[in-house]
């Protein structure tokens, strides 16, 4: 192998490593989200290496958070809620969620959005349990993919109607590759909030729901829509 070759991988490989291992810092989140006042909630890992090893606890809310989350359900409850979580490259949320965040607030006029969530040690499946407790018809995990040779960096999003425990992959819409060099955050965004106004419209997300807009506005390679796959998304669920 060319030296340079070699240097290259090693390079990337550092940077994934780092990606993983990296903590998200909650305060400089919780800044950047501002003038919206987020809760923090955590998974059921308690450090970064059970959550690694048991993608299941990953899943599964603390139930020290649940009283956060209940004190902020309202009667009517809430069109949607953003759960901005760590997943396996807390990097990428710190580089890209709140800019995601807030260019999908300014595209939904009118819509009652649940305070922003922030979540450490938080695997996909985790937002139906904050969704569920808030009362959000609509929820959206931002989340650090799986970091590879090419990106270290890329944000998903998946898209889930009537969240609750038990969803599966199929129920859920996935917007990936959101970084600098992949899908842009304002053509992510776009695309995001049209599959929200949809999923509300005809009341489902997943294999149900596919963009069949006439055009795409978009200056990179089309992202990948619909339900998640090992094959097209950084993050297992």
């Amino acid at each position: 192998m060319p030296l340079h070759a070699l240097l290259d991988f090693q390079l990337a490989h550092a940077r994934a490593r780092d990606a993983v291992h990296a903590p998200l810092d909650v305060a400089l989140m919780q800044q950047a989200l501002q003038p919206q006042t987020s809760l923090t909630v955590r998974s059921a890992a308690p450090d970064r290496a059970a959550y690694l090893r048991r993608p299941d606890l990953g899943r599964a809310l603390d139930p020290a958070c649940r009283d956060a989350l209940d004190a902020a359900r309202r009667p009517d409850g809430w069109d949607a809620v953003f759960v901005l979580a760590d997943g396996l490259s807390p990097v990428a949320m710190q580089q890209h969620g709140a800019a995601m965040y807030q260019a999908c607030l300014a595209r939904l006029p009118g819509w009652a959005v649940a305070p922003p969530v922030i979540a450490t040690q938080a695997r996909v499946a985790l937002g139906d349990t904050v969704a569920e407790r808030l009362g959000a018809r609509l929820c959206v995990v931002l989340i650090g993919e799986r970091p590879g040779l090419s990106a270290a960096n890329s944000l998903g999003a998946y898209l889930t109607w009537h969240p609750g425990v038990g969803h599966r992959d199929a129920e859920r819409n996935c917007v990936s590759n959101i970084h600098a060099d992949g899908l842009p955050i304002a053509a992510a965004a776009e695309l995001l909030t049209w599959l929200m106004r949809e999923a509300t419209r005809r009341k489902l997300t997943g294999v149900g729901l596919r963009d069949d807009r006439a055009t795409l506005d978009v200056t990179t390679a089309a992202p990948q829509i619909g339900p998640p796959s090992p094959s097209s998304s950084g993050v297992k669920p």
